[in-house]
């Protein structure tokens, strides 16, 4: 089996290496430290995170990964950089060196796989109200899986609160997290 990288990965991995190298790794030491400051209040976006991001999406560097489908899997119309799944392995491996680095790239769990969702299965206005922020970075979002078969006595209850709504679910997972960025939602 060839494990040599295309010409298209070599590019990719290249360029998200320099990023790295000349933005990320030397803002770790500032990042902690903000993050560090806000205390329990830590839901807060990152001033230097949201500066890094401004960084990467004007180099190109922008949600790596997403693509959108139209017929076939075959077939893909780029809302980002299209790398497949196999093209994005090695650059997501350097981006997780850094535990924040992902959203820099807007890349980062669960963000890309909802918007995956979304894009394929959402309604025009599920779009409009969640997608394009996601896409834009604006907002992030959060996975909850539940498990409804569970006798009632053998479910753990939640109540979220979020952004002024309450949910309260049979939660079993939760992946991602509140971060505060738009009162409207």
């Amino acid at each position: 089996m060839d494990f040599s990288l295309s010409e298209k990965q070599e590019h990719w991995l290249r360029r998200v290496r320099e990023f790295m190298d000349s933005r990320i790794y030397p803002a770790v030491t500032a990042v902690r430290e903000e993050f560090s400051a806000m205390g329990a209040d830590r839901w807060h976006p990152s001033r230097k995170v949201e500066e890094l991001k401004a960084a990467a999406k004007s180099e190109g560097l922008w949600k790596l990964v997403f693509y959108r489908h139209r017929g076939s899997m075959t077939r893909r119309n780029t809302l980002g950089a299209g790398l497949t799944n196999l093209e994005y392995a090695l650059c997501a491996e350097e981006m997780g060196r850094v535990p924040w680095a992902s959203e820099v790239f807007n890349c980062s769990a669960p963000d890309t796989g909802n918007m995956e969702v979304i894009h394929r299965y959402g309604s025009a206005a599920q779009k409009a109200k969640w997608l394009k922020p996601l896409l834009a970075g604006e907002i992030r979002s959060a996975f909850l899986m539940t498990e409804p078969r569970l006798p009632l006595r053998m479910r753990p209850i939640s109540r979220l609160r979020f952004a002024g709504r309450a949910m309260n679910t049979s939660s079993t997972a939760a992946n991602g997290g509140p971060r505060r960025r738009r009162p409207s939602m």
